[in-house]
């Protein structure tokens, strides 16, 4: 890619970069960029334009120690890794919540 130039075309390129869900090393290096460069630029465009990343909502949880083996237990691993394990009967709309806020 030819090296950005103007104001604008390195706000597209931070925008461009923060929705590829690529970390900054390997956009730099897919865009042909310096990393300092599009780290600049992010952080400009951020200052200018708010970050508009998502408000975070916490969820309650609940810290227990670990289950009798002779209790059910059930578990839920996301499309990051995170583990979520639980008793049976558990609220499923709290686990669903909790797994989406997770995979955020």
């Amino acid at each position: 890619m030819s090296k950005p130039v103007e104001k604008q075309e390195w706000f597209r390129v931070a925008e461009a970069f923060e929705a590829s869900g690529l970390t900054p090393k390997a956009f730099s290096s897919q865009r042909g960029v310096r990393l300092s460069t599009l780290q600049s630029w992010v952080y400009r465009r951020r200052r200018q334009h708010g970050s508009q990343a998502e408000v975070v909502r916490l969820l309650p949880v609940e810290v227990a120690t670990r289950p009798t083996a002779t209790e059910s237990m059930l578990e839920v691993v996301t499309a990051s890794g995170a583990r979520v394990r639980f008793e049976e009967g558990t609220d499923v709309d709290y686990v669903a919540r909790l797994v989406a806020a997770l995979g955020r």
